[in-house]
């Protein structure tokens, strides 16, 4: 099979850039994705999540690598394997960070790449229930909403206030320099389901001759004709077969997947690739480097006064819950694992916020996303905005169905563990403003006996995890850990481009899909340019 593009992976990305390019219809795209459709209706149920963390055919099944930073755990790592990948499982909220961080990519030579720059995308990209503004888009495939307002969640709110933080109505028109504010979470929502990259971006191109989805199919490679990228060979039903590209080949395989193909494909560290029987076509030493991620570790309080999530998603007041869901498209089946976001400044040596803190109207059991406790309950779960820990992902194996090592050094930065306990000590303040302070119970997690910093950082290490924001793998620049140029093109190949989030030079302070889906429309936009260019040569 043949086509002007092949891309690998369906995930946010890969929706995108299959839906932008195949706007054109003489161009021919090739969409492969290891996982099947998103036919599974725990997909379309917005807290549906809570049961594909770890979901067998859903997921990668992914496991990070036991490290000190989790306290020699091996904590699952969350990966979608699903058309529309993880923006098909994740918890929906849509944010974009702050101006400042795509600010720092361009000052790190990457042209293109500045908020002012990346705003229009943004803008492009989204189809928001509210009023068109400067910096908010209608019209575009992605629907973004509201999050359905909790009483309790309400309250968390009055307490940021009477912390003196600035309350913003919208979490996304946040400008620069903001410090010390909180606000309700957005989602990638339409009405009662989700609106996955598969929902809105790519239900609407899969109708066009010029596209060709190919699902449950394993790329094992990219293949090459000396330096350039020619196609990709991947195993299906048993067989072995190969697309090839007559223009380019598009990785957006996700901040693992992505690393991983190019070090089967002999693109990587040349030391590393010999140790796993790969033969070297391109030395790239930052392929799988740079790793990055937000680490979450949770204060939890039992409630008493006002309704949670916990207490309504059993029994009798789960079934009356499903009824409201159906009829108004509200209520817990709606909620993100976060409702409520404040996000402050704990470092002195911080310009803008640091820390995010989350909340959630429910308890989750040992503080990690998953089960919810059965007695009424309210966390907060905090996470650095800019971590200084690098991690990597790394091949295993020359052979494609054996999982990468996975680590992101959590804590490993000395900055990063400061900046935590600054986070949990200022989510317990928030517990005991007046606004709380009648409806929480004692702590239940870490609990009171847990003060110092040492005994806090141990919590942490025992009972805290990911964010699901892994990026930063492929990085885009011009240093000698850079994997792609400003352009997203592999440095040193030809007619190879990574578009996902892992060309992140560094994680974006919030959620990543918002980010992730404004990259892959850029990403169109550079390989158009580039089409148009070759002709007129």
């Amino acid at each position: 099979m043949q086509a002007d593009y092949v891309i690998v992976g369906a995930g946010s990305a890969g929706c995108v850039l299959a839906t932008r390019l195949t706007e054109d219809p003489s161009t021919r795209v090739i969409l492969i994705e290891a996982g099947s459709k998103d036919h599974n209706p725990l997909i379309h149920v917005p807290a549906g999540f809570f049961k594909m963390l770890d979901h067998d055919k859903l997921t990668w099944k992914y496991r990070s690598e036991p490290d000190a930073g989790t306290n020699g755990r091996a904590i699952v790592y969350t990966r979608g394997r699903v058309v529309g990948g993880s923006s098909s499982i994740n918890g929906l909220v849509y944010i974009r960070g702050q101006p400042e961080d795509y600010d720092h990519w361009a000052q790190q030579g990457n042209r293109g790449w500045s908020w002012d720059d990346c705003l229009p995308l943004f803008r492009a990209a989204e189809n928001w229930e509210g009023r068109e503004n400067a910096v908010r888009g209608k019209g575009g495939p992605l629907t973004t909403s509201n999050m359905d307002r909790s009483p309790l969640c309400a309250t968390v709110v009055e307490a940021g206030k009477q912390l003196g933080l600035e309350y913003q109505e919208d979490v996304n028109g946040i400008g620069h320099n903001s410090v010390n504010t909180i606000g309700w979470c957005q989602q990638t929502r339409n009405g009662r389901r989700r609106a996955s990259a598969a929902r809105t971006y790519l239900a609407q191109a899969l109708s066009r001759p010029n596209l060709q989805l190919i699902t449950d199919t394993m790329v094992r490679r990219v293949v090459f004709e000396g330096k350039r990228a020619v196609g990709v060979e991947f195993a299906r039903h048993g067989a072995i077969d190969r697309a090839t590209a007559t223009r380019e080949v598009i990785l957006s395989a996700g901040a693992i997947g992505s690393p991983h193909i190019l070090q089967l494909s002999g693109v990587g560290d040349a030391e590393h690739l010999g140790e796993i029987g790969v033969s070297v076509v391109h030395e790239l030493k930052g392929v799988g480097r740079n790793m990055q991620d937000h680490f979450q570790a949770r204060i939890s309080h039992p409630v008493e006064g006002l309704p949670t999530a916990n207490e309504k998603s059993r029994g009798i007041p789960l079934a009356m819950e499903v009824l409201r869901w159906l009829a108004t498209g509200k209520g817990i089946l709606t909620y993100s694992p976060s409702l409520v976001a404040a996000s402050v400044k704990v470092l002195e040596s911080s310009a803008t916020s640091d820390m995010q803190i989350t909340f959630a109207p429910g308890s989750f059991k040992n503080g990690q996303i998953g089960e919810l406790e059965e007695t009424p309950g309210v966390s907060a779960g905090a996470w650095q905005m800019r971590p200084l820990s690098r991690g990597y992902v790394k091949a295993t194996s020359n052979r494609p169905e054996d999982m990468p090592l996975i680590n992101p050094r959590y804590l490993s930065d000395e900055t990063d563990r400061m900046a935590l306990l600054g986070g949990l000590r200022f989510a317990r303040k928030m517990f005991e403003t007046p606004a709380l302070a009648p409806y929480v119970q004692a702590e239940s997690l870490p609990g009171k006996d847990v003060q110092t910093d040492d005994e806090l950082l141990d919590y942490a290490r025992r009972y805290g995890g990911t964010c699901y924001h892994a990026s930063c793998t492929c990085m885009m620049g011009q240093h000698p850990l850079a994997v792609v140029d400003d352009q997203l093109r592999v440095h040193g190949m030809d007619g190879l481009r990574v578009i996902d989030a892992s060309i992140m030079p560094a994680v974006t302070s919030n959620n990543t899909n918002a980010p992730t889906i404004m990259i892959a429309e850029k990403g169109a936009q550079m390989i158009r340019a580039s089409a148009r260019e070759r002709l007129a040569a």
